[in-house]
């Protein structure tokens, strides 16, 4: 395996770790903002009210996008499993 194959390796591997992590992320973004915009009109400062809208919409988007995050895993891990045997 050359330099070049290696970086490409992990240049994959950090864009599916992205790719992946990114509609959650989003999802608990969104849940955050609007929380707080809730929280600076109302003056009211729970923390509890900031950690489970947040943790509920993490869970929607993981719900949402489990198909399409397990498709993209099982094309990764397959064409890693192909280019495998050539690059030793």
């Amino acid at each position: 395996m050359t330099l070049t194959e290696a970086v490409a390796l992990f240049k994959q591997a950090l864009w599916m770790t992205v790719m992946l992590s990114a509609p959650m992320l989003l999802f608990g973004l969104v849940a955050g903002l609007v929380v707080s915009i809730f929280q600076a009109v109302t003056q009211i400062h729970e923390m509890t009210l900031t950690f489970i809208p947040k943790v509920l919409a993490v869970v929607v988007a993981l719900v949402l996008f489990l198909p399409w995050m397990l498709a993209q895993m099982t094309t990764y891990t397959t064409n890693l499993y192909m280019s495998a045997a050539r690059l030793h």
